[in-house]
């Protein structure tokens, strides 16, 4: 079987191997979900994947599931106890930007449906296009944050290399 390089060394429990062989650019229907990956993103930023990945299920946890409806309604308290939470990153601009973006994230659904339903009604679009929308949508979006989120939920072309078996399912399915 062929990997990506990044993926084809590791072993298989190793997280950046399991990351690519169940989830980078799988297109992600559940809200919920989708928004949990662009926390991890914008929480990212300025550090490794691998301490992101590593510390998944504590975001999840600490952000409820990432459910997008309770984050929405986050107050001064839940980000003193976010920022005390060491199994998370403990930025308070990137933890505001969370909240911020759950909120904006409810107005979408309110107008369009659905998170999901927004990102299909824009696809396709270019990097600097998306890049444009998300920057005017949300906070704490580098081009950067809009490239890994789209390539990893399947609305950028890129997250695998034409010979690795994952690009060659995730073509399959489309």
């Amino acid at each position: 079987m062929h990997y990506c390089e990044f993926a084809g060394n590791r072993p298989e429990d190793d997280v950046h191997r399991i990351y690519h062989d169940y989830h980078y650019g799988t297109p992600i229907t559940n809200d919920n979900e989708l928004f949990g990956r662009l926390i991890l993103e914008i929480n990212q930023a300025g550090l490794s994947w691998e301490l992101i990945l590593k510390r998944e299920p504590h975001f999840r946890n600490a952000f409820d599931q990432f459910n997008i409806e309770q984050i929405a309604l986050y107050d001064d308290e839940k980000i003193t106890t976010l920022l005390q939470n060491t199994g998370i990153i403990r930025n308070k601009l990137k933890v505001k930007a969370v909240i911020t973006n759950a909120q904006r994230i409810v107005q979408i659904k309110q107008e369009f449906g659905s998170f999901k339903q927004w990102l299909d009604q824009h696809s396709p679009k270019s990097l600097p296009e998306w890049t444009k929308l998300f920057k005017k949508t949300f906070t704490f979006v580098g081009s950067e944050i809009v490239n890994e989120f789209l390539m990893s939920t399947g609305y950028l072309p890129g997250a695998h290399q034409e010979n690795c078996f994952r690009y060659l399912e995730l073509v399959q399915t489309k």
